[in-house]
């Protein structure tokens, strides 16, 4: 009785967090469209998202509360929230290669909450988020804009949620996707030598699986 009723909170939070998704998303498109990389098809490129966000939450949601049913409901919530935020992050950097600031300060604070309320180290997290983003920040540099500000501020609001052991495993496994990924699509020539790739995909899509795990 109560993984039904946990599977069927979990579907509630999915169709919810779906719709209010999608809206927060295309609002944001609309408010900041200088700052998008194809604003012209906006509409085309969302279409996935727009039909999908909810069963890919709802999958998410579900299976995390079947893995995790005996965390307590406030570590559960945050759980949920933590992979909630990495999706829309998936999806605007997949669309537009952006992560919108205005997603990463709540993503940042509830991970500095999560981080005091777990009993976590306090100094752990914030130095892995102050140290992981000046690594980033320093790779933005030396690539000349191959690392996006908002691949700098994805790494360093993680830190705070995951602390340094745990971000530096999806770091490491988030560079080795995205250099794979990067090598095929010069090799079928989806990319040129020297455009801009985006990373965060492979950052939320390693941190969402350690998520799951």
């Amino acid at each position: 009785m109560r993984s039904f009723l946990l599977i069927a909170m979990t579907i509630l939070l999915a169709v919810l967090g779906g719709i209010a998704g999608n809206r927060w998303i295309d609002k944001l498109y609309k408010k900041s469209p200088d700052i998008l990389s194809y604003p012209d098809s906006c509409a085309r490129r969302s279409h996935f998202r727009q039909n999908f966000i909810a069963p890919i939450l709802a999958f998410l949601f579900s299976f995390t509360a079947l893995q995790h049913g005996d965390f307590q409901p406030l570590q559960l919530y945050f759980l949920i929230g933590f992979e909630y935020f990495l999706i829309l992050y998936t999806f605007t950097d997949f669309e537009q290669q952006v992560i919108f600031d205005d997603m990463l300060l709540p993503f940042a604070i509830f991970g500095a909450l999560y981080t005091t309320m777990s009993g976590f180290s306090i100094t752990d997290h914030a130095l892995a988020a102050v140290v992981g983003g000046a690594v980033f920040l320093l790779l933005a540099v030396l690539t000349r804009g191959g690392i996006g500000g908002g691949d700098i501020k994805l790494v360093a609001a993680l830190g705070l949620w995951l602390g340094s052991d745990a971000l530096l495993t999806v770091v490491i496994a988030g560079l080795l996707l995205g250099g794979i990924v990067a090598l095929l699509l010069l090799i079928t020539g989806k990319k040129k030598r020297g455009e801009y790739f985006a990373y965060g995909p492979c950052f939320t899509i390693v941190a969402l699986l350690a998520a799951l795990s």
